[in-house]
């Protein structure tokens, strides 16, 4: 029996000391929302002048940002305009010689086909003028008559050509379409 009082002492204990920490976290506890309690109180007292002063440092950062952005902006803005002008340039150039380098091509294509140039064309158109001022000057009357044959000249050929062509296109063989009876 002498064994059993020893350990009811020690459940005492135990519970005792339980007993304490428990009430130490009640304590605890209380105290927690006794500051939760005054802080919400504190809160709702000094609530406009905090939201007031909150608002006043908003204000602040807003103005600085939009300062720091509109700076940041500009540069930015100079930036893209003197790279376009740069890349602008570019292409013109490069467009002006490939241009030069077409007309080149062109001219020296047409100079091998016979097609006369520019110069040679108002050197062309002045040798008539001159030659239309001496028929003129020796009648005028023959070459009136010259240059409407000469532009009458050209039609009759083209009418009995085409009408040729039309009959020759209403007379196709029976293998290639036409009608084998006319």
């Amino acid at each position: 029996m002498g064994t059993s009082k020893p350990k009811l002492k020690k459940k005492r204990e135990v519970s005792e000391h339980a007993a304490d920490k428990a009430k130490g976290l009640l304590e605890s506890a209380q105290q927690i929302w006794m500051a939760g309690l005054g802080a919400f109180g504190r809160a709702q007292e000094e609530g406009g002048k905090l939201f007031e002063g909150l608002v006043r440092e908003g204000m602040s950062l807003e103005q600085k940002t939009r300062r720091f952005a509109t700076g940041r902006v500009d540069v930015a803005r100079d930036a893209v305009e003197n790279t376009v002008a740069q890349v602008k340039e570019r292409a013109t150039d490069t467009w002006d010689r490939l241009e030069k380098v077409f007309e080149d091509r062109v001219s020296r294509a047409l100079s091998k086909l016979g097609v006369p140039g520019r110069d040679e064309m108002q050197a062309l158109i002045e040798r008539v003028e001159d030659l239309n001022r001496a028929v003129r000057a020796l009648g005028g009357a023959p070459a009136k008559r010259a240059a409407k044959a000469a532009g009458r000249a050209p039609k009759r050929p083209a009418k009995k050509a085409a009408r040729r062509a039309a009959k020759a296109s209403t007379r196709l063989p029976a293998d290639q379409g036409g009608d084998t009876a006319g």
